[in-house]
């Protein structure tokens, strides 16, 4: 009797969805979305356009995988400091942390995220995922100042706004390195909740 074939793979070995996606965010990010094309990414890989369009079905499709992969970083953070039993100054100071580490570990994903404007569908759907973000990090801001954490002149959509262009900021010029995110995550803490304990 002879032995089932085993399943093909689609593509070219070596490369998978994850790679297709890593070249196009590297190429999303030196050359702009609109200005980089399948074949571009093809090319950086050295297979044919046809054989990326084994792993997915368009560029459309890796912008989204590439801004989910940030956003969903983001959600998780939040996630952890929610199930947190902790005052919310103290929760909020560890979300911007971990937003911090994000950004290193997933930097490529989360500057593609950072430079897209709302020109399409996808892009629309991922800012209304920022928004919600955004949402999550001023009702901590609420709560702590509820608190008495946090102090009551700040207006707690600014301060929001301003922690997170914070973090966002990095992407301008932090280059990621072993044990470098601890420390950046230890400036933003300590220079923005200075300014913002009661």
């Amino acid at each position: 009797m002879t032995a089932p074939a085993a399943p093909r793979k689609r593509g070219r070995p070596g490369h998978d969805q994850d790679a297709v996606l890593t070249a196009a965010v590297r190429l999303f990010n030196e050359r702009g979305y609109d200005a980089t094309s399948m074949f571009d990414i093809a090319e950086s890989l050295g297979i044919t356009k046809s054989s990326v369009y084994h792993h997915i079905s368009g560029k459309e499709q890796l912008l989204q995988m590439a801004m989910d992969r940030a956003l969903d970083g983001l959600f998780e953070a939040a996630g952890e400091v929610r199930a947190l039993d902790l005052p919310a100054i103290d929760r909020l100071e560890r979300l911007i942390r971990r937003s911090v580490l994000v950004l290193a570990e997933r930097f490529e994903f989360v500057t593609v995220l950072l430079r897209v404007r709302g020109n399409t569908v996808v892009e629309q759907h991922a800012l209304a995922r920022r928004r919600e973000f955004d949402t999550l990090v001023t009702d901590l801001v609420k709560q702590a100042q509820a608190e008495g954490g946090v102090r009551p002149d700040v207006d707690p959509a600014t301060a929001a706004r301003l922690l997170l262009g914070m973090v966002n900021s990095l992407t301008e010029w932090y280059r990621p390195r072993t044990g470098g995110a601890d420390a950046i995550a230890d400036a933003v803490a300590t220079i923005a909740f200075e300014g913002l304990r009661r």
